[in-house]
């Protein structure tokens, strides 16, 4: 496909749409109109898949006329909803569908929100997303990431290990880095991609840890990509991420096998400008992940040459996101399945 094709797809959706939802007469109707509308068979899914195939200078606004699209059909669909519900509750008619003690509807859970909210964001910035297994191989966890046998992380103290009966070692991903070498090996450059996902560690569910968690990484490879490409594309998502074109960002040195240099990444905490609060322990800053260069060794692991290709790649958790934007104090709350805490958000 085209840009100018999906535009005009997405054009044509968006008027057949308008349509469509204006004519539904009930709310089950409306539900399947959204599913076919935003599920994975229609044309907003399609256009995601499609963006692959552009180029890096067109993937930004098709990106964002896709932002805008679901926003759009979002706020009809919502708009109808509220118009049938009010002609339900108005006049001498009875419901039968409402049942003898109402229907609570229920809303995506607040990970799966920081999820999609984040992925709308990258792919405004042109990239596509990218997927891979849970349970994974010591080649794509470990080794093609420069972690070598000896490694800490390697140990049953922090991985959770599969037993399958075969020699090779099976675990659970510690990390969604695997997804990123999946990619560099199936894909020719440039590549920009960012891998959404459960992980998982042998951690004892407390305050602050868990031994599910998700994570969202960031890949892009390209000719010529600096350091500077990585700050200010973190710069921006940042900015996007807490609305605030105010936020800083910092840098500061750090260590990670498959990156060299690397930094731990900050920003200005938005809660208090920064003039220290309980949220950013008083320093001014909130911690959110790690990034860096894409060390050449792991480039050549995946038969990419890095004279010719760069690439940075930066990672954080959404549970930690979610815990900043709305004050969480604690990642097992995520976990609960407490119905008072859920409706919150």
């Amino acid at each position: 496909m085209t840009m100018a094709s999906i535009t005009d797809d997405l054009a044509a959706a968006a008027t057949t749409a308008a349509a469509a939802i204006a004519e539904i007469s009930s709310l089950a109707a409306l539900d399947e109109a959204q599913r076919e509308l935003l599920g994975k068979r229609s044309v907003a899914a399609n256009v995601k898949e499609a963006i692959k195939s552009l180029t890096a200078e067109e993937r930004p606004e098709v990106g964002r006329q896709l932002s805008q699209y679901t926003a759009a059909i979002e706020e009809l669909l919502a708009e109808r909803r509220a118009q049938l519900g009010a002609s339900t509750t108005s006049g001498d008619g009875i419901d039968l569908s409402a049942g003898g003690h109402g229907n609570a509807r229920g809303h995506l859970h607040l990970v799966t929100q920081i999820r999609r909210q984040l992925e709308d964001i990258f792919i405004g910035l042109g990239y596509r997303i990218a997927e891979g297994p849970e349970v994974e191989d010591d080649w794509h966890n470990f080794e093609a990431l420069n972690i070598p046998p000896a490694h800490p992380a390697r140990s049953m103290q922090d991985t959770l290990y599969v037993d399958l009966g075969a020699d090779e070692q099976v675990m659970l991903r510690t990390h969604t880095s695997p997804v990123q070498i999946r990619t560099m090996e199936t894909e020719e450059p440039p590549i920009y991609v960012v891998a959404p996902g459960r992980t998982y560690r042998n951690e004892t569910l407390d305050a602050r840890h868990s031994p599910i968690f998700h994570q969202m990484e960031c890949l892009a490879i390209d000719r010529d990509l600096t350091m500077a490409d990585l700050f200010g594309t973190i710069e921006t998502f940042a900015r996007q991420l807490f609305d605030d074109n105010s936020v800083q960002t910092r840098f500061r040195s750090d260590y990670f096998p498959y990156t060299e240099p690397s930094a731990e990444l900050a920003v200005s905490c938005v809660f208090c400008q920064s003039r220290g609060c309980r949220v950013c322990s008083q320093t001014g800053w909130i911690e959110l992940g790690g990034c860096g260069m894409v060390d050449p060794d792991v480039l050549r692991a995946v038969n990419i040459d890095p004279e010719v290709w760069q690439g940075f790649a930066f990672g954080f958790g959404l549970e930690r996101i979610a815990m900043i934007r709305y004050g969480i104090d604690e990642i097992r709350t995520f976990f609960d399945n407490d119905l008072r805490f859920l409706a919150q958000y």
